[in-house]
Parts: C-alpha cells; structure tokens; sequence
C-alpha cells in the first residue's frame, strides 16, 4: 500500500523547548463508527502501517442500518481478528424502543421541533453522549480494571483513536476525563476522505457505508431517499417511527411534561413520508454544477455519519 507522501510539521522551533512527554498509554484504543474513516484506521493498524491497536470499540445504537453490521462482521473477520485486535461491541440499549417507551429514561434526539406559535426550534441532541459516548467510556474503563465508580489513578491513560481525517480537522477535540488521551492519526499522516476511500478501494472496501442511526435527523435528502429506495422494511420503520414521536418522547408525556409543539425527523417538519425528499436541494443543484463536491452534507448528510466523538451536527459531543 502507498500512502501519500506529505510534509510532516516539526515539533516546537528554534529558541522552543520541546514538549514534555506523554505518559506511554496502558492501551491503544480505536473509537470505531464502521464508516469509512474508523475502518481506515483499523486497517491502517492490521497492516502495521500504524501502531497495533490493542481494541476496537463500537458503540452500538442497536438500529443501525443491516449494512453497517454487515460491514462491521466483515472488517471484523477479514482485518480485525487476523490482526488479532478484538472489536468490543458495546451498548446504553436500544435508542429506537427507549425513546417510545414511557418506563425509560430517553436522553433526546435532536428532533426537529415545530412550535404552537408556528416557529420553528430543535430537541436538545444526547443522544450522542448516552449511546455512543458513555458506553465507550464504560468499556474503557473495564478494560484499565478501574470500573465505575472506581477512581482510575493518575498517569493511566488509554490513547484513545478518533477517526477524523484533514477535512474535518475542526471537529478534533481533546478527551474531557483524565485517564483518556484523543490522537487523531489520519490528521498526522495527512489524510483526507478521499484518500481514506482511496486506501480502502485497494482492499475491495470501496462500499464501506456511512454510519448513523436509521432514524438520525441528521440525514440528508439522498440518504432518505436511499432508505425508501432500497429498503422498504427500514422505510415503514422510520416513517412509523417519526409518527410516533410526534409528540415528543413517551416518558415525558407519561410524567405529564408533553413536547409544546410537534416532533419530525425531517427538516421540513412534515410527516417524513410528505417531506420533500426528492426535491433537490439548493446544494444538490450546486453540486450538479460542479459548484460543490458531490458529497456535500446537506444533500447527503456529512462525510462519515455519527462517529461518537465527532457527531454529524459538526458539533462537539
């Protein structure tokens, strides 16, 4: 495999001290979403071309599309366990029942929210930390021998690796607890998606699938349009599903504190099977005039769906 070839910054500079530097981690750890930059790394690590990561964990929503589980068994069989690194799938529950269940605490989805009055708001996004963040931290944890509520010790440290590649470099951030160090290796070889997926195609793994949520607000039009196209079972689900949360979700209206407003998975916020989904877009039309990259997140939602610690609103989780 040839990786391009890109200058590498120095550390510090002249009249600089160098850094002090980091305590050697207990463990090397991958974040892993199964879309196309997490599955870079894996691979990047099987073939020696980085560091052998002692585990890969993924955090699973429990209504991921049957792709992303698919690709998941076939990374896992064909680049994890020749490698010997073990991929721990771990879970909070099934983020699709919680939310319709009004016996179960649901941290909220950042549903799109139309008001009485007839404005237009958004449910807070914890999603993110509650399915995918916490039972990452959880495993981790487990795995140093400190779980909670154990105090794990100064100076133990897992190094954590985050699948952001150059283009998104501005969603790098820095781990908020003590015993977790982020290191984002595609940003310190210099790649890019495109060179992800270039990396990927020398394997037969061009078809790796974003990965996100069936029912993630966050969906462009075309990733709507590719469920209602190609998997009428996963269609009637979210439709049923958005109908469902119309009022927000079933434990608050159980303990009296209903949504003041109307819920919807689609930006348009109309029941998803009247969204206007095959409307293009003004970036899909832009992008038809070669005036944006074909993959631009309005239309088809961001690069690389919901990776745990770099959630698809852009935003830090």
């Amino acid at each position: 495999m040839s990786l391009p070839r890109v200058p590498r910054p120095r550390p510090g500079g002249a009249g600089t001290a160098p850094a002090p530097a980091a305590p050697e981690p207990a463990l090397r750890t991958l974040s892993l979403g199964a879309g196309v930059q997490s599955t870079t790394l894996l691979l990047l690590s099987a073939l020696g071309e980085l560091p052998k990561l002692d585990y890969a964990i993924f955090a699973d929503t429990r209504w991921e599309p049957t792709q992303v589980y698919a690709h998941l068994d076939r990374i896992e069989h064909e680049i994890a366990r020749p490698a010997s690194i073990p991929i721990l799938r771990v879970s909070s529950g099934d983020i699709r029942a919680d939310a319709l269940n009004p016996e179960h605490r649901f941290a909220s989805m950042p549903l799109y929210i139309r008001n009485p009055d007839g404005g237009n708001g958004m449910a807070r996004r914890q999603c993110t930390s509650e399915y995918k963040i916490k039972p990452i931290k959880r495993q981790v944890r487990a795995l140093l021998g400190y779980p909670y509520p154990a105090r794990v010790p100064s100076g133990v440290v897992v190094e954590q690796w985050i699948g952001i590649s150059t283009d998104e470099f501005h969603r790098a951030k820095d781990a908020d607890v003590r015993y977790t160090r982020n290191r984002f290796p595609l940003i310190e070889m210099g790649l890019s998606r495109e060179d992800c997926l270039g990396l990927l195609a020398e394997f037969d793994l061009a078809s790796t699938p974003k990965s996100a949520c069936l029912g993630c607000p966050y969906h462009g039009n075309a990733q709507w349009r590719a469920i209602r196209d190609t998997s009428p079972a996963a269609w009637a689900d979210v439709v049923d599903f958005d109908r469902r949360i119309r009022a927000g979700n079933a434990r608050a209206n159980a303990e009296g504190r209903p949504l003041l407003g109307q819920a919807f998975l689609h930006r348009s916020r109309v029941p998803l099977d009247q969204a206007p989904i095959d409307k293009p877009t003004r970036h899909e039309l832009l992008a038809r005039q070669d005036r944006l990259p074909l993959d631009d997140e309005w239309e088809h939602g961001p690069t690389d769906g919901c990776s745990p610690y770099a959630c698809r609103s852009g935003d830090a989780a």
